[in-house]
């Protein structure tokens, strides 16, 4: 066998070896990783009001418990996919567990706002790491195209509800025992996930990139992004208009520009530029990315609406979004994963999020005496069930037509997108909500009898404004799914090709499994 052809991804239709026996096993410990990851991300939210009591911490700087994990995590995921790729994604996974084991002990035994603050960073440092070896792990350790579409279907459905799941059990942990156990509870997670992997999981060889690190790019790409995130954390809680607001998206441009640069003329680049030039590929990081900014900017005002305007505790806070989790459970393990290997992704993807976009179209109706189980248990259904169904192929095509070599960094993409998505949602839909609340109290203030009353239809209608951005951003999604996403169904012939850089048609290059 040819050096070239070592470096590729086996072709299912012609084995070169066994599937690992282990490899259903292997599922169950990375599912369990990313639901750490996931759960992370919403699971301090709840605990945040207590802990900021508890260790004293102003209200300017309790932002920051939620910024430096995003920072960090954010901006150092290129850097983590690349290091999966250069060190094994099985060392890296591992690592990366274990790591974020020790920053939730630090967390949860914190006695100081800087010694919670530094965990949430480390959270992040080492949640980076971890999630691109996640990802990779599962591309490279599934080739046959049926049991790839189950292992993806697990593996979406768990990226799109964990953050769901994780405001029931932050809700839990904090109403019935202390703040501290929504970092705690990560430590066994992480324990029995890496113990696993260590065991069970077989990382095929050759698929490691040895080439020398882009520590250029490496700084580049890290700032940048921290910036970029930073900008929108800032929006936020500032405004657009702030000065450092603006300078941040400058500066963040500015490095970003020139890491594209960079990353077009060095030898061994942190990004080759063939991982995002693909259409596939590129279409997924920018369906996906804009579905996030919709679902995060959702999680929050319906969290408030519930809470606030509705009275509900943190735990039944929790429970309404559990239908929303069997929506994405169904529409990922039932519709997703059985068409996958039977219709073209852009025709998952596509509808998906386009049901997706008609339960929140729904919750544009939402007003102060809105019926639960009128209005808001089928919207969160529909948004369950449409997300799932686009989840599940997009993680999938995430590493459509790659290389081995490359798995880490394109995983690293989605997770990035994801990220960005994330931050971009929070500041530009709460702004939205923001400017249309006080708008409505400016409206109607003159002829209101009741101020409590119009304050709480005022935070309704500008949660209703923000909801409709969220609806239009997730049918712009589904347009960019059927638009830039060309590739066939499994095992399908009729697929685009293009050339690599080796000449081989880029279909050679992948299992029939990624079309």
């Amino acid at each position: 066998m040819s050096k070239t052809a070592e470096t590729r991804l086996p072709d299912p239709q012609v084995p070169e070896s066994a599937p690992d026996p282990k490899r259903w096993k292997a599922l169950v410990f990375i599912a369990l990783a990313q639901l750490m990851v996931v759960l992370d991300a919403t699971i301090v939210n709840i605990a945040l009001p207590s802990a900021q009591q508890d260790l004293g911490i102003s209200d300017g700087n309790r932002q920051w418990v939620i910024t430096a994990y995003a920072l960090a995590f954010g901006g150092l995921l290129l850097f983590g996919g690349r290091i999966a790729d250069l060190w094994g994604r099985k060392r890296t996974f591992v690592v990366g567990l274990l790591g974020f084991a020790a920053a939730s002990a630090v967390g949860g035994a914190a006695t100081s706002e800087a010694m919670l603050l530094g965990s949430r960073a480390l959270q992040g440092a080492f949640g980076a790491l971890l999630a691109p070896a996640a990802l990779s792990l599962l591309a490279v350790t599934f080739g046959d195209p049926k049991e790839r579409a189950k292992a993806f279907g697990i593996f979406g459905a768990i990226a799109g509800g964990g953050g769901a799941v994780g405001l029931i059990l932050g809700g839990f942990l904090t109403e019935y025992l202390d703040w501290r156990w929504t970092f705690f509870v990560n430590i066994p997670f992480a324990i029995v996930a890496a113990a696993g992997a260590y065991f069970v999981i077989r990382e095929p060889a050759g698929g490691r990139n040895r080439s020398p690190l882009d520590v250029p790019g490496v700084f580049l790409s890290t700032l940048g992004l921290v910036a970029l995130v930073y900008g929108f954390t800032r929006a936020e809680s500032e405004g657009w208009s702030d000065p450092t607001t603006i300078a941040m998206f400058v500066i963040s441009a500015v490095l970003l520009a020139t890491f594209v640069a960079v990353e077009a003329r060095v030898k061994s680049p942190l990004l080759p530029l063939r991982v995002l030039m693909e259409r596939n590929r590129g279409g997924v990081y920018l369906s996906l990315g804009l579905a996030i900014i919709g679902m995060f900017g959702l999680f929050l005002f319906l969290t408030y609406y519930l809470q606030v305007v509705k009275g509900y505790t943190p735990v039944s806070t929790g429970f309404a979004f559990l239908p929303m989790i069997v929506g994405m459970i169904t529409g990922s393990t039932q519709i997703g994963a059985r068409l996958m290997t039977r219709v073209p992704p852009r025709l998952l993807m596509g509808p998906g999020f386009l049901v997706g976009a008609i339960g929140m179209l729904l919750l544009t109706q939402l007003e102060i005496g809105s019926s639960y189980p009128g209005l808001i248990l089928p919207a969160l259904l529909l948004l369950g069930l449409g997300m799932g169904t686009a989840f599940m192929p997009a993680m999938s095509l995430a590493t459509h037509g790659i290389e081995p070599r490359d798995a880490g960094v394109a995983s690293a993409m989605v997770n990035t997108s994801q990220q960005v998505g994330g931050a971009i949602g929070t500041a530009l839909l709460n702004t939205v909500a923001a400017s249309a609340t006080t708008a409505y109290v400016a409206a109607n203030s003159a002829g209101a009898n009741n101020p409590k009353l119009l304050e709480l239809q005022a935070m309704v209608h500008g949660y209703a404004s923000a909801i409709w951005w969220a609806v239009g951003i997730l049918v712009i999604a589904a347009g960019i799914a059927f638009t830039f996403i060309n590739t066939g169904r499994p095992g399908s012939t009729q697929v685009a090709k293009g050339e690599g850089a080796d000449g081989l048609a880029e279909d050679a290059k992948i299992p029939v499994a990624m079309h």
